[in-house]
């Protein structure tokens, strides 16, 4: 059973900045493609970036330049690197691993201040 848990997560000031992770068990995360979504209070969940199993990746408009995803197969993580992030970026930050059946985990809060 594929399991996924989201990590760092917090409260940080506007400007400031998180590294998320997604540690994977259950199976090996390498030949599969991930994503990291976010879902703000009384929003619909957005895609926020994708890395592909060969590292290609792709980013929303809205994090753009600010948001890094990546990834290490060796310890089956998925990171996110959120930098200069604004009040806007506050929501629960899911990650997503795509297989015959997607799985996601839990999700972790990220909230910033103005």
């Amino acid at each position: 059973q594929v399991r996924l848990v989201e990590s760092g997560g917090g409260l940080v000031q506007a400007g400031g900045s998180l590294r998320l992770s997604c540690a994977a068990s259950g199976t090996i995360i390498s030949p599969h493609n991930m994503d990291w979504h976010r879902q703000a209070p009384g929003k619909q969940r957005e895609l926020v970036a994708v890395i592909s199993g060969s590292g290609y990746t792709d980013y929303a408009d809205s994090v753009k330049g600010r948001f890094t995803i990546s990834r290490d197969n060796a310890e089956n993580t998925v990171y996110l690197r959120m930098n200069n992030l604004k009040p806007e970026d506050t929501a629960v930050y899911y990650c997503r691993l795509h297989g015959p059946i997607d799985s996601w985990g839990q999700g972790t809060q990220v909230t910033v201040s103005s």
